[in-house]
């Protein structure tokens, strides 16, 4: 999963940064609210974090600009103003939710993980789960024939991509563009090294293997 956090304040975008990046996943960082913009509209994302009070161009009018092209990705507002007209104001814009700051870090994970399962009708806030393999998102557990398998913080946001796209053939674009962050060097071999890794624990010591590689499109995840 790829998020966006447009924050011009560096300590508190270094803290979300840190946060979401420990919790698996892959984030892009703009300073002011024309560079959001500009990001926003040329790579998908899952989720935008987005302040309000921001140089160039404020977060109210980045996402009124981003609703006009037509795109859908939920925005979560953080600000330090919390009066019932500027959360009216925000969510009028086209905002999904809002957040006042300061605010706990384990709220604005929650709330972005409730968007994301909103987004993708994921029916268990909790557990996503195929054959006997399962994937406890809160918990970062993955377990195989009940089995606990360790994986790193990018092999569980792949996993977790896979997962959310099960029987679905998603190709290399689309997992660098929803794994890896914005300034990933499409050249390298990074997927299919990451891809080789997680077979090793996922499929090496179960039957049946459920990652698969479909010659010339990518990989798909199933029986």
């Amino acid at each position: 999963m790829r998020i966006l956090v447009v924050e011009d304040d560096l300590k508190i975008a270094e803290f979300i940064q840190k946060g979401l990046r420990s919790s698996g996943f892959a984030v892009d960082h703009a300073k002011t609210g024309n560079q959001g913009l500009e990001m926003a509209l040329a790579a998908p994302y899952d989720t935008l974090v987005v302040d309000i009070m921001l140089p160039v161009l404020d977060g109210i009018s980045l996402i009124k600009k981003i609703r006009a092209e037509k795109n859908n990705t939920p925005v979560i507002i953080l600000s330090a103003r919390n009066r019932v007209d500027d959360r009216v104001k925000g969510l009028h814009a086209g905002a999904d939710d809002y957040l006042t700051k300061p605010f706990a870090f384990s709220e604005l994970l929650a709330r972005i993980q409730a968007l994301i399962r909103r987004v993708g009708n994921v029916t268990d806030p909790v557990n996503l789960a195929y054959a006997d393999l399962s994937l406890d998102i809160l918990k970062r557990q993955v377990k195989r024939k009940n089995k606990t398998i360790e994986l790193q913080p990018l092999e569980f946001s792949l996993l977790e991509y896979l997962l959310r796209n099960r029987e679905r053939v998603v190709s290399r674009t689309m997992i660098m563009e929803h794994v890896w962050d914005y300034n990933f060097d499409p050249m390298t071999n990074v997927v299919e090294a990451r891809i080789c890794r997680l077979r090793d624990k996922i499929d090496k010591d179960y039957e049946p293997k459920l990652i698969h590689t479909v010659r010339g499109a990518g990989y798909v995840l199933k029986e």
